[in-house]
């Protein structure tokens, strides 16, 4: 038989235990830029056809991998705004270099993130790494400055 001194005990464990998980899962999954990237992918091998222009992406149609679709996470990366103002911007692409699209030719479509925000966000410096947390997918998204094998809905933009 139980004492209730030790019932007690064990019903605190339980509830400290129910708290701690329902924590863990609040929090979002924290992806990093490997992570998007099939097993059997070659980003050395060109897909492109476009040898004339230079800052073409050689590999717009890379695959994706689809494990997190739906999931909240947070990924680093640096910012090359869309859509906005001078203040804020709503629509960016996520790379995971500075540089990325604007600079050099931009990265396999596998390694680059649409991100649609539900509010405009500051962005101070483009040199500056951040975190950005949303939920994820694999939605392709195309532009004139390169093609996106995915996409967020994004809620926050914080420092790296």
């Amino acid at each position: 038989m139980i004492k209730l001194s030790s019932f007690r005990v064990l019903w605190a464990g339980f509830l400290l235990c129910l708290t701690v998980g329902a924590a863990k899962a609040s929090e979002p999954i924290e992806l990093y830029w490997e992570d998007l990237v099939p097993p059997d992918f070659n980003e050395l091998a060109p897909q492109s056809t476009n040898h004339d222009n230079k800052m073409a992406q050689l590999q717009p149609d890379a695959p994706v991998v689809s494990l997190y679709n739906n999931k909240r996470v947070k990924l680093p990366g640096f910012i090359v705004p869309l859509e906005g103002t001078a203040e804020l911007t709503t629509e960016f692409l996520l790379v995971p270099f500075f540089g990325a699209c604007i600079h050099v030719p931009p990265p396999a479509s596998n390694q680059i993130v649409y991100v649609k925000m539900d509010e405009g966000v500051p962005v101070e410096s483009l040199y500056d790494a951040v975190w950005v947390e949303g939920v994820f997918n694999t939605m392709r998204w195309e532009g004139d400055i390169a093609a996106a094998g995915y996409s967020m809905q994004g809620k926050t933009v914080t420092a790296y």
